[in-house]
C-alpha cells in the first residue's frame, strides 16, 4: 500500500511541476514579446511559486495525508469486513461543512458501494473520518437516503476528484485531479498498463508517461540497494548449522547464498509476520523451530532441490512455517553432496 500511495503522490507532484514551469518560463518576455528585465521577470516567477507552493500546497499535503491515513484505515478495515458497519464522523465542531455535517452518523457495511464514491477525504481540507460501529448498536442508513447525502456533499466537486476511494484505488490523489484531465480516469497508464498503454499527443500526456517511468527507475534503484543491505546483513548466517530432528533421524540445517536470496526476494508475500528486519536474526528462529512434517516435490525443478522439510517457529509470538529445502549438487565424479537450507517462510 505504501508504495501505491508514494507512486500517487510522485506523479501528482510531477504534473503540478510540469503546470508550474509552464507558466513560469513564459514570464522571461513581456506582452510585445521583448525581453523583461531581471527584477520583473523574478517578481512573476515568485507570484507563480506564491499560488502552487503556498496557497495550493498547504491544502494539496492535507489531501494527501488525509487520504493516505484513510488508505491505511480501509486495509484494516478490509480484514473484518462485513464483520461491522462502516460510519461516517465529523469532528463535531464549529468549522464542520454543512454538506458534510449532513452525512454524520450514516452508517452501511463495509461491502457496499457507497463507500467507492463517498469514502473520505470528501473535500480539500476535509477533517472528517470514518470508523467500525457494531451493527447490534447503530442502524443501517438507508441507501436513498445515503446517496442522497452524499450528493448533496459533493455538489461541487465538478471534476469528480473527490468521489474516490483511496484505500480501494491504492492512490493518495485521484488520477482526475487539478492538474490532469478527464481522460486520466480511463488512462491505461493510469491503471498500470504501461506497455500496452496509448498515450494521447499532447505535453501533458508525454510528461505524465516521463514522471511515470522516471518513478519507475527511481524505485528500481531503491530496491536493488534495500537488497543488497539485507543480504549483507544475512552474511553471516551462512556460517550457522543446526542439527534439527526429523523423522527417523536428523539433519543439519543451514542457509545458503541461494536460499538467501529466495527468502527476501519471495518470503515477504506470503507473511505478515516476518518483516525484513527479521532476516538477519532467522538462526535463532530456526533453532527453536520445531519439525512439522516433510514432502517430496510436486513437480521437477532445475535449481536442485529435491525434497522440503516444514517446521514450526515463532517471531513475536505469532507462528511460522519455516520451509526448508534439500539440495543435492551432483559432481563430475559421482559424488553427491546433499545440503539443507532455509528457503522460505510462510504463515500459519
Amino acid at each position: 500500500m505504501r508504495d501505491s500511495l508514494e507512486h500517487s503522490t510522485y506523479v501528482f507532484s510531477g504534473l503540478k511541476t510540469f503546470h508550474e514551469l509552464n507558466e513560469a518560463f513564459p514570464s522571461l518576455v513581456d506582452e510585445q514579446g521583448n525581453k523583461k528585465p531581471f527584477e520583473r521577470f523574478l517578481n512573476d516567477v515568485q507570484k507563480v511559486d506564491k499560488t502552487y507552493n503556498e496557497h495550493y500546497l498547504r491544502a494539496e499535503y492535507n489531501f494527501a495525508h488525509a487520504s493516505a491515513g484513510m488508505a491505511a484505515k480501509w486495509e484494516a478495515f478490509a480484514e473484518d469486513g462485513d464483520r461491522y458497519n462502516l460510519q461516517y464522523r465529523t469532528v463535531g465542531d464549529d468549522h464542520v461543512r454543512p454538506e458534510h455535517a449532513a452525512l454524520n452518523g450514516t452508517t452501511l457495511p463495509f461491502s457496499d458501494a457507497f463507500w467507492d464514491s463517498y469514502y473520505l477525504p470528501n473535500g480539500w481540507n476535509c477533517r472528517c473520518t470514518v470508523v467500525q460501529v457494531r451493527k447490534t448498536k447503530y442502524p443501517e442508513t438507508p441507501h436513498e437516503e445515503a446517496y442522497r447525502r452524499g450528493a448533496e456533499a459533493l455538489a461541487n466537486d465538478t471534476r469528480g476528484m473527490f468521489r474516490f476511494n483511496p484505500g480501494k484505488q491504492r492512490k493518495a490523489m485521484p488520477d482526475y485531479n487539478p492538474y490532469s484531465i478527464r481522460r486520466c480516469n480511463d488512462c491505461d497508464l493510469a491503471k498500470g498498463k504501461a506497455t500496452l498503454a496509448f498515450v494521447p499527443d499532447n505535453e501533458l500526456c508525454a510528461t505524465c508517461r516521463l514522471v511515470r517511468q522516471c518513478y519507475g527507475d527511481k524505485t528500481k534503484l531503491e530496491r536493488a540497494i534495500e537488497r543488497i543491505h539485507y543480504l549483507h546483513e544475512m552474511e553471516p548466517l551462512l556460517k550457522v548449522k543446526h542439527e534439527k530432528p526429523i523423522e527417523g533421524g536428523t539433519i543439519k540445517v543451514g542457509f545458503s547464498t541461494y536460499g538467501n536470496k529466495h527468502l527476501f526476494s519471495d518470503t515477504f508475500g506470503r507473511s505478515k509476520v516476518l518483516e525484513k528486519e527479521d532476516l538477519a536474526s532467522l538462526d535463532k528462529v530456526l533453532h527453536q523451530a520445531t519439525f512439522i512434517g516433510s514432502s517430496p516435490l510436486t513437480h521437477k525443478r532445475t535449481d536442485g532441490v529435491d525434497h522440503f522439510y516444514y517446521f514450526e517457529g515463532e517471531i513475536r509470538g505469532k507462528k511460522i512455517r519455516l520451509n526448508v529445502a534439500r539440495k543435492a549438487d551432483r559432481k563430475d565424479n559421482g559424488f553427491v553432496r546433499t545440503t539443507y537450507f532455509l528457503y522460505s517462510i510462510n504463515d500459519i
